[in-house]
């Protein structure tokens, strides 16, 4: 596993780093937020699977998808309304989930063998890993903290073995924050999941029909 300090040296050496390990079908640790997290290519069912068993998964828990921006969105789902949009185009990057229904055909397996009719996506403000994510296109993500135990803050609080991941991208200690808010659109409407770092004042503000929405 190769260490890399990101507060040192040139971020596009960094981004070639990464895309290389992903490229490879390996898992990456990287900095996002407010949490450092395991980044796999979300196309690669052997990388996400060994993501979901370095954290201790059960099986059939699904990770997130990170992308580079909203244009990457019609691609991915077969519901992009004028809403999920205006969402789109307000909070990101930021810290906003979207869940959505997926394209038909998409090749991929999340961790629930494609059963659930939903994936989640986000575009980070993290520098490194939104860089990242400009070259290698979707990716997996989980947080490289254990099942049930909270973000990892800095990189000396995570345990895994020098095979496990190929590359640890240091950003340093990172600030703790709230939890991303999560609006789901599908057939029924769009609905706020969770009520975290965007309020759901600000979010009815570009869509007012959420405003009404209960969790």
């Amino acid at each position: 596993m190769e260490r890399v300090n990101l507060r040192e040296g040139e971020l596009t050496d960094h981004v070639a780093l990464g895309l290389k390990g992903i490229r490879d079908g390996y898992i990456i640790c990287a900095p996002l937020e407010n949490g450092y997290v395991f980044l796999a290519d979300a196309f690669s069912e052997f990388a996400v699977r060994a993501m979901h068993v370095l954290r201790g998964d059960d099986l059939g828990v699904k990770a997130q998808v990170l992308i580079h921006s909203s244009a990457t969105l019609s691609g991915l789902t077969r519901n992009i309304t004028d809403d999920v949009r205006a969402l789109a185009d307000a909070f990101w990057p930021g810290p906003l989930s979207l869940n959505l229904n997926p394209s038909m055909g998409l090749n991929w397996n999340l961790g629930d063998n494609n059963s659930l009719d939903l994936f989640s996506v986000r575009a980070p403000e993290a520098s490194f890993v939104s860089a990242l994510l400009k070259e290698s296109g979707p990716l997996a993500v989980a947080s490289a903290a254990r099942k049930g135990m909270k973000p990892a803050l800095s990189t000396d609080r995570i345990f895994v073995l020098e095979s496990g991941i190929a590359a640890m991208f240091d950003g340093g200690e990172l600030p703790a924050g709230r939890p991303t808010t999560i609006v789901q659109s599908d057939v029924d409407g769009m609905t706020i999941i969770r009520e975290g770092a965007i309020s759901r004042e600000q979010l009815a503000a570009v869509v007012p029909a959420l405003s009404a929405v209960s969790e």
